[in-house]
């Protein structure tokens, strides 16, 4: 999460909305363990990562409609799920985050 926090304050000076993805918890084989952390912006830019990349597209998609509710929301993404597949998820774990509204 620390590697997230200079764009995090960065984004917050701006007067910028942000979401903020965390990994709570992987089973079986998962591209981060639990913690790792990634920020998305109104604008869509992201900071950090949840998924080394493999299904970061989604994450964002989920993080904006957020921003947009203010909802907390909890997702899963897994090898036998059609979405993780067709966004990469190839590691045959699941990953489990949590995703919420950033207030400083």
């Amino acid at each position: 999460m620390r590697e997230i926090i200079p764009d995090i304050e960065k984004w917050t000076n701006e007067g910028k909305k942000i979401a903020i993805a965390r990994v709570i918890s992987v089973e079986g084989s998962g591209p981060r363990d639990a913690g790792a952390a990634m920020a998305v912006n109104e604008d869509g830019e992201v900071s950090g990562s949840v998924s080394g990349g493999c299904v970061e597209g989604a994450v964002v998609t989920e993080a904006l409609q957020i921003i947009e509710s203010g909802e907390r929301k909890t997702i899963s993404f897994g090898y036998s799920d059609d979405e993780a597949f067709s966004v990469g998820l190839t590691c045959g774990g699941t990953i489990n985050l949590y995703i919420e509204p950033f207030d400083w």
